[in-house]
This record gives structure tokens, C-alpha cells and sequence, in this order.
């Protein structure tokens, strides 16, 4: 699918593209509030900007993505994969990323401000700056990313119990054209 076929069904009042391909899709500044994008492959796709408040990317391929300055604020990011995306000054306040993973991505900056990361993987993650104020990490190990000078006020960090023993990813893991 084409970032412009997307945006003109969006525009239609279409909200369900579960599965869609976009990959190097370019939807920066676009408006996708609600969206449903689940198991949707959007890898090296450029969001910067974008206002996906509300939307499901569960299971989602993010790998290499650009959301610089997105509000992904409440979405439903459940086991996605967003290795290696660019989310500086992205905003998660409440999005739900329990069983993400996001190794090696750059979320200097970032508000997570009540956000789910449950059983997330954050190896090599950038989140210096980061608010992490009243965030849920039961499971997440936070010494493995860049936490320097983020906010940890609040923050659930109890290992409490998981809630998966071994992470099994289940996002897309394949890029078409």
C-alpha cells in the first residue's frame, strides 16, 4: 500500500489497515488518530511528527522507523518491534508498550509518563531525558539502556511478577515493497 492510498482511506473515514505493508512509507506530519496498524510492516517508515494518539500498532514492525515528535499518547503498542527507531521527543504518555522491543532505540527525550513498558527489551536503548514518571517496568530491566538524567519518579520498577517467562515476538518480521 501507498502512504497516499492510505491517507486518502484514512481521510474516507477508514481506520482498520491491520496487516498493510508501508514499508519506507513517508507519513510524516500526518493525522492518524485511532488507527488500527496492527501487524502492519512499517519499517524505515517516517512518522516524525505524526499524531497517532489512540492508535493500535500492536505486533506492529517499526524496525528503523522514524517518530521524532510523534504523540503516540495512549496507544495500543503491544509487542511491537521498534529496533532501532528514532523516537526523540516522541510523546507516550499512557501508551501500553508491554512486550516491546526496543533494543538500540533512541528515545532521548521521550514522555512515557504513565506508560506500560512491562516485560519490555530496552538493550542499548537511548532513554537520557526521558520522563519515565509513574511508568510500569515490572520485568524490564532498566540497566542495560542510557538512563542518564531520566525521570524515574513514580516509576513501578518491582520485579513483581512477569508476565511472560520468555519473549516471544510476534510483530512482522519481514520488509516488502
Amino acid at each position: 500500500m501507498k502512504a497516499q492510498e492510505l491517507l486518502k482511506s484514512y481521510k474516507e473515514g477508514k481506520l482498520d489497515f491491520t496487516g498493510s505493508s508501508l514499508h519506507s512509507a513517508n507519513l510524516n506530519n500526518a493525522n492518524l488518530t485511532r488507527i488500527n496498524l496492527k501487524r502492519a510492516d512499517l519499517t524505515h517508515t517516517d512518522l516524525s511528527n505524526a499524531d497517532l494518539s489512540g492508535a493500535c500498532l500492536q505486533q506492529a514492525n517499526l524496525t528503523n522507523a522514524e517518530l521524532n515528535n510523534t504523540s503516540l499518547v495512549g496507544a495500543n503498542l503491544t509487542e511491537i518491534n521498534l529496533i532501532g527507531a528514532e523516537l526523540v521527543g516522541a510523546d507516550l504518555r499512557g501508551a501500553d508498550l508491554s512486550g516491546a522491543d526496543l533494543r538500540c532505540a533512541n528515545l532521548h527525550k521521550a514522555n512515557l509518563c504513565g506508560a506500560n513498558l512491562t516485560d519490555v527489551d530496552i538493550s542499548g536503548a537511548d532513554l537520557s531525558l526521558a520522563d519515565l514518571t509513574d511508568a510500569k517496568l515490572a520485568g524490564t530491566d532498566i540497566t542495560v539502556a542510557d538512563t542518564e538524567n531520566a525521570i524515574l519518579e513514580k516509576a513501578s520498577l518491582t520485579k513483581g511478577e512477569r508476565t511472560h517467562f520468555s519473549t516471544s515476538h510476534h510483530w512482522v518480521s519481514w520488509a516488502g515493497s
